[in-house]
């Protein structure tokens, strides 16, 4: 029996660190194996996640947006063509002329974004996807044990998402036995990146920037982060007015809130699908929570963390992160001790 770790049950040592000052480590990274980005935060390519608003701010911070699949043809084409082919758009298993009629849009690349992406469906559409569009970067997902990247690597995969069931909304884990913890899903998927040198995405499980930092000394390239950035005002989530105190949530009356979802929740399948498909269950769920803010703020906190994680890991890159990173397991009382305690 094998034995698996979450963020919560390990810690980074500290290194020697010859990094004068927190603001000069670099935060530069490859999204996929020929497109280099300037940070390592990917909103989820979520339907109530990533929106144009939000598109436009991660492509100022020298990021990468993922579009979501969950749109119509045009709608997909219009995203392309209003940031000139420079985003990703996304799609299922099925190759079909919708597809095609998408990737003819030339964007920079296709996230083939399925539950469990070690299949057979999913190598023969990475290689139908190769062989139509062979500039076109693909991102292939999720997965979550070595072998599993590996195959999606020799099917043609330019990255790979690794997370099954650590998302806010997913309840995959719950209702089918099945995931790994996300913290030994990126290390011993890393273990063979090292190798084959396609980059890891981090998805799910991300709460703030110590475990961003956790997922990239990891060997994680990048992380996706969904419920993080559909708090934010420029998310496409749905977003009100509390009406009285703990209508929607537990906040007070007035606050403006938003709702997350999962893409295999029962809210999510009804809109779109018009219901569960017959003799399947929902693997996620969605709920209303406050507003946090602007996605800037988001992003201005999550690198500032990342930053002064990598001058306590001795280090000017996320790849010299990687490089020295020592971990620990830890207990359960780590996290007692490492939070403030004003009433001890």
């Amino acid at each position: 029996m094998q034995f698996g770790l979450t963020f919560d049950d390990v810690c980074l040592v500290p290194q020697y660190n010859n990094v004068p000052s927190r603001t000069e480590p670099d935060t530069s990274t490859w999204l996929t194996k020929n497109i280099e980005i300037g940070m390592p935060l990917i909103p989820a390519n979520m339907d109530t996640v990533i929106s144009p608003s939000l598109a436009e701010i991660i492509l100022r911070r020298g990021g990468m947006p993922i579009f979501h699949r969950f749109a119509s043809v045009e709608k997909q084409v219009e995203w392309i063509k209003q940031f000139q082919g420079n985003i990703l758009v996304s799609c299922g298993i099925k190759e079909g002329p919708d597809l095609f009629r998408i990737l003819e849009e030339k964007p920079k690349g296709v996230c083939i974004d399925v539950a469990h992406g070690h299949s057979e469906k999913m190598h023969n559409i990475i290689s139908t996807i190769k062989k139509q569009f062979p500039h076109i970067e693909i991102v292939a997902g999720n997965v979550c044990t070595p072998m599993a990247y590996q195959d999606l690597v020799n099917a043609g995969a330019d990255a790979v998402k690794v997370g099954v069931g650590p998302g806010a909304a997913c309840t995959t884990r719950i209702v089918t036995g099945f995931g790994v913890p996300q913290f030994t899903a990126v290390y011993e998927c890393a273990q063979i990146a090292r190798k084959l040198r396609v980059p890891i995405i981090a998805d799910g499980g991300i709460r703030n920037s110590r475990d961003v930092v956790l997922a990239l000394a990891a060997g994680a390239s990048t992380v996706m982060i969904g419920k993080l950035f559909a708090l934010t005002e420029e998310s496409a989530a749905e977003k009100k007015l509390n009406v009285e105190d703990g209508y929607f949530c537990d906040v007070g009356r007035g606050t403006p809130v938003c709702k997350y979802r999962g893409q295999a929740s029962e809210d999510f399948q009804n809109e779109f699908y018009g219901g569960l498909k017959e003799k399947t269950v929902a693997e996620g769920t969605d709920f209303w929570a406050p507003v946090s803010g602007s996605a800037n703020d988001l992003i201005d906190e999550i690198l500032g963390g990342l930053r002064s994680g990598l001058t306590y890991g001795g280090a000017r890159s996320i790849k010299e992160l990687q490089r020295k990173a020592e971990f620990m397991q830890v207990s359960n009382n780590y996290g007692a001790e490492s939070n403030p305690r004003r009433k001890e």
